[in-house]
């Protein structure tokens, strides 16, 4: 009989954000898939979880895809994490669910930490209905586009940005927008967590002085 996959959240940032049920399962597993092994160790280490570990992202992940893939055909159970929060969402694990969805392998949630849901809950906006776009372009030109495109939704919009590109981001908002009300949330459930709620020229003129640091969520 074939194994099980486990999509098996993790915590965001504090690492007492993860439920009972993935500290069970990362122990019973035969091998978890991790996307960087060695910021994974620190939760194993953390919960005294000695499971064995494999690499699994974005620029190995056609190789390692067809390994995981014939350790489940073999019988074997696999637990698929990110480095925060739950996996497939901005990272390449969706190619491994759906490679197991295809080869009739079951694919069982363990449902956990969310970055985006995370951030939008606080930050006010409406939540009945949103729409999450992820990492926008890193050229110009095609996340101006993107954002011109956004700015036809009605639904709130939930985008993630890196410290080194968030000005840009911002300024982009700022010209496709106009200076709206938006929220910008870094480094949630962290040690320095911060929730900006104010106008997109005050967050921009803020990371004018401030240097930005940590993974940013975006909502507008």
């Amino acid at each position: 009989m074939p194994g099980t996959l486990y999509i098996v959240s993790t915590p965001v940032g504090n690492l007492a954000d993860i439920t009972l049920r993935a500290i069970d399962t990362l122990k019973s597993v035969d091998l978890i898939a991790a996307e960087d092994t060695r910021h994974t160790k620190i939760l194993l280490d953390r919960y005294q979880i000695t499971t064995p570990t494999t690499s699994y992202f974005e620029y190995n992940k056609a190789q390692k895809t067809e390994y995981i893939l014939e350790l489940l055909q073999n019988g074997k159970s696999i637990a698929l994490v990110s480095d925060a929060g739950t996996p497939g969402i901005s990272d390449p694990g969706y190619r491994v669910i759906r490679m197991c969805i295809d080869n009739n392998i079951s694919v069982v949630p363990i449902p956990g930490a969310s970055g985006l849901l995370t951030a939008l809950v606080v930050s006010g906006k409406p939540t009945d209905k949103f729409t999450f776009e992820g990492f926008l372009s890193n050229k110009p030109i095609k996340r101006k586009n993107q954002l011109a495109k956004l700015k036809l939704e009605d639904r709130t919009i939930v985008l993630y940005e890196s410290p080194h590109r968030i000005s840009k981001l911002l300024a982009d908002i700022l010209e496709i927008y106009g200076d709206v009300e938006i929220v910008v949330a870094r480094e949630m459930t962290k040690k320095f967590e911060e929730l900006r709620r104010e106008k997109v020229s005050a967050s921009l003129e803020h990371f004018k002085s401030v240097t930005p640091k940590g993974e940013f969520i975006v909502i507008i």
